[in-house]
Order: structure tokens, then sequence, then C-alpha cells
């Protein structure tokens, strides 16, 4: 991130050095007082220099924009963002984001990490400096974040906190999960404690959590959370000292209901922002990025004004980067939205760092992203998996299982049910009549022998074939759903030759395939092409029988064990309540 030095930034908003390009006409809606009036905004290089009437900052040399009729806010900044969910690189999703006028987001780029490494990081922070998107770092409070510990390809612990907390590109500790700050996880309490003595910013992540949790992490030095299932637990958090990001992702919708702590409660809004934390492509192209929460903000009945600060300057002095970003004022990078009213907000033009990067809904610049290094091309090691691999050994005719089962009433969450399934030759089978399918988790990184666990799962209603992603939080192993076995076996062996993607199978034929061959997780795909490929995903696994929202977006939450009650890692099933492996064979009944 290009950083001048002081002397130029005083000698251009004093007008010593002349403007590079003036945006003239426009209203300026002013997120530090909550006024909108007529001001010129002058630019040089990538920063503001001065606002209001800037004729003295006009040169020969000066580019005049006219805003006329027009309004203007600051450049949009997500919150809380897992960036490679989208399954783009770096490069290909600032084109899908800047387009909607998101010029700014705070990602921990934990899936890169676990895969890759801290150059793994590097390399995604170099890509974002050449693109108009800008990625403000937290170091994630340790990884995996798995409870128990899972296989990974790199873990992160006090000393890499060590390091990285120096970096200028970290601005504090990312996805700080309420569990390890329960256990008093003396790993990530050293990683708490230097935070602190770095003046760092901890973020936390702590869903449906009690009031004695809420008081914890407040205690610990939590500053934010993303993570609130009803309106009164984000309350809780507000009236804790917390800040507030309101989420609302392509699966976990909860703007409507997170809002009305504004709205309904009474609570300020200078202290509650916005996030996506995660996003399918083909959503971002049909409704919007940023620019689709301010607009339901509003709708919800937030005052224009305050949407706007919801989607700017609160969420960066959240994380304190208001100095960089989050406002158009002098020094800040010059990030700088044209829309047509606060009311209505509708982006026709982008600014990014100065330069003119969209208009109407399209870059102006085709992407490039970099030449791929080592570091984000990392083998697959996963042992070849045969049909005969996929199952549970038991004895008898029949077993008690339980199975893990999806909560389609509340996004990701699952739940456990016991069910009496069939035993055929020493393995426990799939049951289609009750929706009781295969899921298995194969270790990518061959620390583990690359070996494949298998468990039981109701809820996908896959009739027949197999879904499968090596693209999965917290730890990127290949997860699989599937009715068939033969199936399932060809989809993880797809995967694993092919250098990691997603992939839907049926009948012993690839019905579909998407490669995501940086890290086994993204691709430098144009999001068009992502969005029509995801869209093919989601028609051919429903072709299946899946009638989940998202077969894929739930699909690839599988692992994570900070989600309730269970997850399904390459350890096991586990328990979000004993944070322990569980057996899913339970004593016969009586």
């Amino acid at each position: 991130m290009n950083h001048p030095s002081l002397r130029s930034l005083i000698d251009a908003s004093e007008g010593v050095v002349k403007a590079d390009r003036i945006i003239k006409g426009g209203q300026l809606v002013n997120v530090h007082t909550g006024e909108i009036y007529p001001a010129d905004v002058a630019i040089t290089g990538e920063r503001i220099a001065a606002t209001g009437d800037v004729t003295v900052y006009e040169g020969p040399d000066t580019e005049f924009v006219d805003a006329t009729g027009k309004y203007l806010t600051p450049g949009l900044i997500d919150g809380h963002l897992h960036l490679e969910c989208s399954k783009l690189s770096v490069t290909m999703f600032a084109d899908a984001a800047v387009r909607y006028g998101t010029t700014s987001v705070i990602s921990g780029l934990d899936q890169f990490l676990v895969v890759a490494g801290l150059e793994g990081v590097r390399e995604a922070l170099r890509e974002a400096d050449a693109s108009p998107m800008k990625i403000f770092w937290g170091a994630p409070f340790k990884t995996p974040y798995t409870l128990p510990e899972t296989t990974v390809g790199f873990t992160f612990g006090p000393e890499e906190h060590e390091e990285t907390q120096g970096w200028a590109e970290c601005f504090g500790v990312w996805e700080t999960v309420a569990e390890f700050v329960l256990n008093r996880d003396e790993k990530v309490l050293r990683a708490l404690e230097l935070a602190h003595r770095n003046r760092l910013p901890i973020f936390g992540c702590a869903p449906m959590a009690a009031q004695t949790t809420i008081n914890a992490l407040s205690a610990a030095g939590v500053r934010l959370d993303h993570e609130s299932y009803t309106a009164e637990e984000a309350l809780q958090k507000l009236r804790a000292g917390m800040s507030l990001l309101i989420r609302e992702s392509s699966v976990a919708h909860f703007m409507n209901e997170n809002v009305r702590t504004v709205t309904e409660f009474g609570a300020q809004s200078r202290h509650v922002g916005f996030c996506t934390d995660d996003m399918h492509v083909a959503d971002i192209i049909r409704e919007g990025h940023l620019d689709k929460l301010v607009r339901m903000a509003i709708k919800a009945g937030v005052r224009p004004v305050e949407a706007i600060q919801m989607a700017t300057l609160n969420c960066a002095e959240m994380y304190r980067i208001d100095h960089l970003v989050g406002s158009i004022t002098p020094g800040r990078f010059a990030d700088v939205l044209i829309v047509d009213s606060p009311e209505s907000f509708q982006v026709e033009r982008v600014f990014a760092r100065g330069e003119l990067v969209a208009e109407n809904g399209r870059t102006l610049r085709a992407p490039q992203p970099p030449v791929r290094t080592p570091a984000l091309s990392p083998a697959f090691r996963v042992a070849p998996l045969a049909p005969s691999g996929v199952g549970i050994a038991a004895e008898g005719d029949e077993a008690r299982v339980l199975v893990v089962e999806m909560d389609r009433t509340v996004p990701f969450v699952r739940k456990g049910v016991e069910m009496t399934l069939p035993v055929v030759d020493g393995t426990v089978r799939a049951d289609l009549a009750q929706d009781a399918l295969y899921v298995t988790v194969s270790e990518r990184y061959g620390k583990n022998d690359g070996r494949t666990v298998t468990a039981m799962i109701n809820g996908f209603g896959l009739r027949s074939g197999a879904i499968a992603s090596s693209a999965a939080p917290d730890d990127n192993n290949i997860v699989c759903v599937g009715a068939d076995r033969a199936d399932m076996a060809l989809a993880v062996n797809h995967l694993c030759e092919h250098g990691g993607g997603q992939v839907v199978v049926d009948g012993g034929v690839i019905k579909e395939f998407l490669p995501l061959p940086v890290a086994g997780i993204v691709a430098d795909i144009t999001p068009e092409a992502m969005a029509e490929a995801e869209d093919r995903l989601e028609a051919a696994s429903r072709a299946l029988g899946c009638e989940l929202p998202s077969a894929f977006g739930y699909l690839i939450f599988l692992e994570i064990t900070a989600i309730p009650e269970y997850a399904v890692t390459d350890l096991g099933v586990v328990s979000y309540t004993t944070q322990d492996v569980v057996d899913v064979l339970l004593p016969a009944a009586n």
C-alpha cells in the first residue's frame, strides 16, 4: 500500500502542488458531520488534497470531472470478508467489487495462509496493491481455527504474531473465535497480549453468544464482532462496548434482523458497520456488493446519511484506519463514489486511489492477475480414494448412527439426529429414504497420510451422485457429500488430479467442474465466468436432488468447528459443545 511522505501530503493539501484531478459540481456527503453540501474535491496522486472551494488547487494540467447534480460519498468498506470464499483471486475479486463501490476490505486472508503460509499472504497483499481495491490485513488469531486442531498446511501462533504484528500491512488480530478465549487458550492469549502491547485492535467472532461470553470478550479487548444471529444479541454486544458489524452474505442474511438495533431499539448507529463475510460472485453481479447493504439499511428505516456512514467511516473507525479511508477528507485515499442520490444509492462512477476505475457497473480496465509463484501452487497429497474407502466400519446388519443434520432454518448450523442405518459387508451404508448420505473429508497436505474419514449427513437431499470442494474453510481439506461411493471417489480423485476445485459427479460422469488452481481455492477467471460456473454447479446439484439454498454454500462450511453443533473434519465428527471428536456409532437400543 503506497504511503507518500508527510511533506508531500502537506504540499498537496496546501496547494503548493497542484491537483491532478478535481471533481466539480457535486454534493458532498460528509460522513463526519452528517451534512450534505456543495463541494468540489481536489485529488493529488492517490490522495485527497482538499474539499470545498478548491480553485487554488487548479493547475494547467489538472483534469476536471463533472459531477453536477450528483452526490459524492467515500468508497465503501467491507468490514469482514473471507475474500477467498468468492473463489476469485484478489485481482478478480477486486474487479467484481469495485464496480459497485467497494474500494477497501478487511480480511485475514486466512485461507491463503493455511494453504500457502506467510509467503502466500505476502503474495496476495502484493496483488491487492496492484488492484483498485485495498486489503487491510488482520493477522489471524491462530490457525487452524478448529477445536480440536485439524490438519492444515501452515499453522499460525504466537511466534508468527511476533513477526507479523510488526508488518506495516497488519492492522489487527483477525477472527478471534470466542471458544479460544473462554478456554483460556495460552497461544491465543499470548497473541492478544501482543496486540495490546502493539496497540492493535482485536476482531471477534462470537455467534449466538451468551451475556457472560460477551463480557469475557469485551474484557479481553475484543473491539468488534460480525456474528450476531439476533438483534438482541447484537444490542448486548454494543452495550458491552463492542462495535457491531451487520453481516449480509450470500447465505447468512442478517441485515433485516440486526439493523433493528438501530431502527427499533434506538442504538446509535455510529458504532455499527457492514460486512458480507462470504459472497457468491453470481450474487454480487446480480445484486451488488456493499452498495446493496446500504440500500437494504435505508429500506429498513435507517437515514441515508447514517447508512452511508455505516458503510464507510464507522467501519474505518472500528479498525482504526480512518486516517487512511472512510471519508472524503484531506490526506485520505482518494476513494470517491459518484452516486445518483443518497436515498436510492446507485453507484455511477468509482474513483479508487484517485483514478476512475469503474462506470455504470463496469470496470474500465481488464484485470491482469500476476504470474503465479510456487507458493500458491501446492500439490495435493491425498491418498487415492477407492469406493470401498467411503464408509463407517460396523458389525451386524444395521447400526445406530449419530447423523449430522443440516438446520434448514438457521444458516450453516448443524445438529445431530440418531438414525438406524443398514450395514453391508461391514460398512454403514447411505439410506436415501431417510436422506442419510455419506460425507467425507480428505486431508490434502499429506501430514496425516492424506487419509479420508467418513461420517453420515442429513439435509442435502441428494438422490444420486456426489458434490465435492477443495475450497472449504477453515482448513481447505477436500469435503464431499454423496449418495454413491463410487461417485464420491471419482469426485475426490478428480479434484486432487486437477489441483483443486469444485465438482458435481453422477453415474461415473463429471457433470460440472470448476478448476481452482490458485492454492486449490481460487481462480484467475472473470467474475462473469465465475458467476456462470457457480450457477452451473448449483443447477447440477439441484438436478441430483439438493434443496438447500446453496449446495456448495453449505458444503464448504461443514469443516468449521466454531459453528454449532457438529462439524466434519479430517479428524472425524467434532462436537461444538465438547470440542472433541465424537464416536458416531451409538450403542444399540435396548
